[in-house]
């Protein structure tokens, strides 16, 4: 009998905390920031991806990184596969893997006459010393290569959690002097631009950000970067790689706490978040979400048809 009782108690204990951990919490309609949604991804994990039709909405922005490694002949062919499927396609130009401005104005010239792409990401590239002639986006911007070919939409790189690589003392020094020059490389010229950001796990130093840079005379239209549903281990993984820095702690909170260490990481809470701090910040010009996948393509397309059909549902 008395291990009968103890052997009731511990599946009493079970339900219990089977209960509490799976319990939902409810939801903001954050409908509104996934409309313009984009999605990036990688011509390898895109060739993974047999019809991005079925998974994505037609004319959907998808961003293609170029990493280190990864030939132009693998970019324009992606670009080209994304474009005759139907959607917009924004290639990445990281500055320090081009040789020179003749390498740049090949890329340009295949991007536009095989691809039909007008758009693009520069950024400064993920190696630590220039492969060629060029160390930032702003000197890919002053040869007016982008221009001369005709592009029409050009976004940039913002770090609201700040970057290390470029502000070694954790300022935002560089970043702000750096986001200054392109709010004024915009205004001189005729180039439509944005600002494309770092993932970040909290809302907080994304509106802190977003705040201070439009207060400095910053206007660009921010697409805040989130990372879509993942283990939580590989999010920590890349979090540490890529250097995102306070919003991390979310992710080592949450890595302590038993109930939702197996649990995959769901970016409906930051995008709550969000949702309900954007009235609340007017000036933070956040015109739309960017993620990514860092779980996979598919099931970063399944959460976004899912949460846009549950919260288009519920209002």
């Amino acid at each position: 009998m008395a291990g009968g009782k103890i052997l009731i108690g511990v599946k009493m204990a079970l339900l219990k905390f089977k209960k509490t951990a799976n319990k939902p919490k409810s939801s903001t309609d954050f409908s509104g920031l996934l409309q313009n949604f984009s999605l990036e991804v990688m011509p390898r994990t895109a060739d993974k991806i047999g019809n991005f039709s079925e998974i994505l909405p037609a004319n959907t922005l998808i961003y293609i990184a170029h990493i280190d490694g990864t030939s132009i002949d693998e970019m324009v062919r992606t670009s080209a596969r994304l474009r005759d499927d139907g959607f917009q396609v924004m290639p990445h130009f990281p500055a320090r893997i081009i040789k020179d401005k003749a390498t740049l104005a090949d890329w340009i010239d295949r991007y536009t006459s095989e691809a039909g792409v007008k758009q693009a990401l520069l950024l400064a590239g993920g190696v630590d010393a220039p492969k060629g002639d060029f160390e930032s986006s702003m000197q890919l911007l002053e040869t007016g290569l982008f221009d001369e070919f005709g592009f029409t939409d050009l976004n940039v790189a913002g770090h609201p959690e700040g970057n290390k690589d470029i502000d070694i003392d954790n300022t935002f020094k560089n970043v702000d002097m750096a986001l200054e020059w392109k709010q004024k490389f915009s205004e001189r010229t005729d180039a439509s631009m944005g600002i494309t950001t770092q993932f970040a796990f909290d809302s907080k130093p994304i509106f802190d950000w977003a705040n201070r840079i439009q207060e400095s005379g910053i206007n660009l239209p921010i697409n805040v970067g989130i990372a879509g549903p993942a283990k939580l281990q590989t999010l920590i993984k890349f979090a540490i790689a890529c250097g995102v820095g306070p919003s991390l702690k979310v992710l080592q909170k949450r890595a302590m706490d038993i109930t939702k260490l197996l649990l995959p990481y769901d970016p409906a809470d930051v995008l709550n978040k969000l949702a309900i701090g954007k009235p609340q910040n007017p000036n933070a010009n956040i015109s739309s979400i960017h993620f990514f996948p860092l779980g996979g393509i598919k099931a970063n397309a399944e959460w976004i048809s899912n949460n846009l059909t549950k919260n288009i549902m519920s209002a």
